[in-house]
C-alpha cells in the first residue's frame, strides 16, 4: 500500500483522481489540496464523493507532502508545475505532472507555445507518460508528464501506421472533437451552457498548444520531419474526445496489411479496443473509462486512411491515464482502479 496527494484537486481532472483513487486497492489517498477551497471538504466540493472520501482540501504545503506521501500528482496548470515539480522530485518522490510543463524537449519550442521555462533542467528526465509506446520506460522513471487529451487521442490511432511506414506522413490532418471539460473547471465564457448548447465550433485553429506535443511524438516514430494540421472543435457534451485522422496510405499498403498492424500493436493492451466494421468509436462508449476505442476505413477512391479514435478526456486523457501510470512505476497490475465499464447511457 502506498500513499498519495493530489495537488491542484478541485479542478475536474483532480476530481478524476479522487473518483478513481477512492478504490484503488493499493493506494490510500491521504491529502488533497486547493489554494481556492482551502478548509472546505473535498466531498463538499464534489458530492459524487459523499460516503467515498472524507478528505478535506488543504493548501499545497509541498514539504509535508513529500514526508508523508509515496507519489504525488500535480494537477495544476502549466507555470503552477514547473514551480513545484523539481520541489517534489528533490525530495525524491515520485510525480505525475498533469501539466504541459514537462511534456516537450526541446524548451525553445515550449517557450514558443507557451511562456518561459523556469525549471527547464528537469525537462530531460521526464517520462512522457503514454504507456502503449513507453512502457519500460515508464516503470522506472521519478517524473512522468502525463500527456494532453488530443495528443493520446490522436497518437495512438497513428502509431501503428507510423512504426510500419505506411503513410505518408506530411498528409497527416487531425480533425478532433472535445467535450467542455477539457477546457476546466474555471468560469468561462466560452463554456457556459448557453454559449455550447446547441452548437458546434472550431477553437485555436491553427495554433492548439497541443500542436507541437504531437509532433513531438509522431518525429520520435518516424524519421521523415513532419508538421501536421490539427483542428480542435467544441462539441456540447461534458466528457469525451472523438478524433478522425488522415492521412495518405503509402503504394502498396492495403486494409488487410493495416488491421495486422493494429493488431500485432494493440493486441496485448489493455485499454485498447479495436472497434470492428461495421461499428464505429464513439464518445458515448468510452465515458467514465480509461479506454481508447480505435477504427479504421481505407478510402481507395483517394488512396487515404481515415482513423477514428474516442477517449475520455478526463479518463484517458488525463486521469485515468495517470493512474495507468503509476500503476506501471510501483508494479501494480496495470488495471488496476481501472476496472469499472464505460458510464452509458
Amino acid at each position: 500500500m502506498i500513499k498519495a496527494a493530489i495537488v491542484g484537486a478541485s479542478g475536474y481532472t483532480g476530481a478524476e483522481l479522487c473518483r478513481i483513487l477512492a478504490d484503488h486497492q493499493q493506494v490510500q489517498l491521504s491529502a488533497v489540496t486547493s489554494r481556492q477551497y482551502a478548509q472546505i471538504p473535498i466531498a463538499e466540493i464534489f458530492p459524487n464523493l459523499r460516503k467515498k472520501i472524507s478528505l478535506v482540501c488543504e493548501q499545497p504545503d509541498i514539504d509535508r507532502l513529500c514526508q508523508d506521501n509515496d507519489i504525488i500528482f500535480t494537477a495544476v496548470p502549466h507555470k503552477t508545475a514547473m514551480e513545484i515539480v523539481p520541489q517534489i522530485v528533490d525530495a525524491g518522490k515520485k510525480v505525475i505532472d498533469l501539466s504541459a510543463d514537462f511534456r516537450l524537449k526541446d524548451i525553445a519550442v515550449y517557450e514558443q507555445w507557451y511562456q518561459k521555462h523556469t525549471a527547464s533542467g528537469y525537462i530531460q528526465q521526464a517520462v512522457y507518460g503514454l504507456p502503449e509506446l513507453y512502457r519500460d520506460t515508464i516503470a522506472n522513471a521519478s517524473l512522468v508528464a502525463n500527456p494532453g487529451c488530443y495528443p493520446t487521442s490522436i497518437l495512438l490511432a497513428l502509431a501503428p501506421l507510423l512504426e510500419n511506414n505506411a503513410i505518408v506522413p506530411q498528409t497527416i490532418i487531425a480533425d478532433a472533437k472535445s467535450g467542455t471539460s477539457g477546457a476546466g473547471r474555471a468560469a468561462n465564457v466560452t463554456t457556459l451552457f448557453c454559449e455550447v448548447n446547441d452548437g458546434f465550433r472550431a477553437y485555436k485553429v491553427g495554433d492548439h498548444r497541443h500542436t507541437p506535443e504531437i509532433e513531438q511524438e509522431i518525429n520520435l516514430l518516424t524519421p521523415e520531419k513532419t508538421l501536421i494540421s490539427f483542428t480542435p472543435h467544441l462539441l456540447p457534451l461534458s466528457r469525451g474526445i472523438l478524433s478522425t485522422v488522415y492521412a495518405t496510405l503509402k503504394e502498396g499498403t492495403d486494409a488487410n496489411q493495416i488491421n495486422a498492424m493494429y493488431a500485432a500493436k494493440y493486441a496485448n493492451e489493455p485499454f485498447i479496443r479495436l472497434v470492428e466494421p461495421p461499428a464505429l468509436p464513439a464518445t458515448q462508449y468510452v465515458r467514465g473509462s480509461n479506454f481508447c476505442d480505435i477504427s479504421f476505413r481505407v478510402d481507395e477512391r483517394t488512396n487515404r486512411i481515415i482513423v477514428l479514435s474516442a477517449i475520455d478526456n478526463i479518463g484517458k486523457g488525463a486521469a485515468g491515464q495517470a493512474v495507468q501510470n503509476m500503476n506501471i512505476m510501483f508494479g501494480f497490475a496495470e488495471e488496476e482502479g481501472l476496472t469499472q465499464p464505460p458510464l452509458f447511457p
